[in-house]
């Protein structure tokens, strides 16, 4: 048995109960019973969480006729990562905390067709410009820490309960590393792009391993739509199957499948988009004719929004038919700026055709599902 992995996989179990418990808190005893871990191994994981900052007390909940309960908490601010949303004529950079919540975000026009050198100076220089963030948020937890240690001291020569310690010093928060999400095809496990459409000389570049040469940080490379279906995944209440279908500049899709995400064994699942749905219609730019990425594209530039939402939704028709899935989230920025519009069409043509599939629209940030890419392993996911 690997037993530094098996401690690995059981702090992962915990800090992820510590973050779905949110400022709620948990026990370590709901920690036991949730985990099926004994109540001395979840006190040996809490005592190392708390050591390195991860999690603190956070009070007692009121007696139900045993003892109070200690409460524990996930510290947003002891971690971040950065997520980076590579756009074909935008480039979004933002700082996420554990909690996966934004505390920064920069926001710039870039073309991806202006050259490799050129979009990895780009992210380099946004990057650098949010590691300040960084800083700042640093000397801000390490003054709120001091402040409450403080009012801990003062607590104790006021006769604090015997066996409580005083929390000691939390270390300076870590940045984790840099996800990066961008249009496909590319192969996640290399971190190399394919033949992005539009955009050919992306192909075969080893992206992931120059970004993490500039910007000397661990890095993660996933499709766009990947990306934002993973935080979507994360911030589900309860596991389950949905398609993330995004239209911006692209069309794409992000399956999570029973609360997994779902890449494929060389990241090739989802090119929703280049699914052939009229045998001899237009060229696209991946070469084939017909795809719906092309139709839906072509209605939206025509401004016919009711027929761009009516092939969205014959396209979602076909994922919950082959699927079986449970809902189809919307999102993207064409989406975003039609909302209803999209949701109702896509709504009617599932509706149409006997299809239960709930359709909602998400404002949720593909820069912010990327910096998940970096922060879900810590949670196990």
């Amino acid at each position: 048995m690997n037993l530094p992995a098996l401690r690995s996989h059981n702090a992962a179990l915990v800090l992820d109960l510590l973050r779905t418990a949110g400022e709620d808190g948990i026990s370590r005893l709901e920690l036991a019973e949730r985990t099926g871990l004994t109540p001395q191994a979840v006190s040996k994981i809490t005592a190392r969480l708390r050591a390195e900052g991860l999690a603190r007390e956070a009070g007692r909940r009121a007696s139900t006729g045993g003892k109070p309960r200690t409460v524990l908490r996930l510290v947003p601010s002891a971690a971040y990562a950065v997520g980076v949303h590579l756009d074909r004529d935008e480039l979004t950079v933002v700082l996420v905390d554990l909690a996966g919540v934004r505390v920064a975000r920069r926001r710039t026009s870039l073309d991806l067709g202006a050259g490799v050198d050129v979009v990895l100076d780009a992210i380099g220089t946004e990057v650098e410009a949010l590691r300040s963030a960084t800083a700042v948020a640093t000397e801000t937890a390490t003054a709120t820490a001091a402040v409450k240690r403080a009012a801990t001291a003062t607590e104790t020569e006021s006769g604090i309960e015997a066996g409580d310690e005083a929390p000691a010093p939390a270390p300076a928060p870590a940045l984790l590393g840099a996800g990066v999400a961008m249009p496909g095809p590319l192969d996640h496990l290399t971190g190399t792009p394919g033949r992005v459409t539009g955009h050919p000389h992306w192909e075969g570049v080893p992206l992931r391993d120059e970004l993490v040469r500039r910007l000397g940080l661990p890095v993660e490379l996933d499709k766009d739509t990947n990306a934002t279906a993973l935080g979507l995944a994360l911030h589900a209440p309860v596991p389950d199957s949905f398609a993330y279908l995004h239209l911006g500049t692209g069309l794409g899709c992000g399956l999570v499948l029973d609360g997994a995400l779902h890449r494929g064994a060389r990241t090739g699942a989802g090119e929703f988009g280049h699914q052939t749905v009229q045998l001899d219609g237009p060229l696209c730019g991946c070469g084939g004719r017909g795809c719906l990425e092309a139709l839906c594209l072509a209605a939206v530039a025509r401004g016919d929004i009711p027929e761009a939402a009516r092939i969205l939704g014959t396209g979602a028709a076909n994922l919950v038919r082959l699927l079986d899935i449970d809902r189809v989230v919307l999102g993207g920025r064409v989406v975003l700026a039609a909302p209803e519009e999209f949701a109702r069409g896509t709504r009617e043509v599932l509706a149409g055709l006997g299809l239960a599939a709930g359709v909602a629209v998400t404002p949720y940030a593909v820069a912010e599902g990327a910096a998940q890419l970096i922060l879900a392993p810590t949670f196990g996911k």
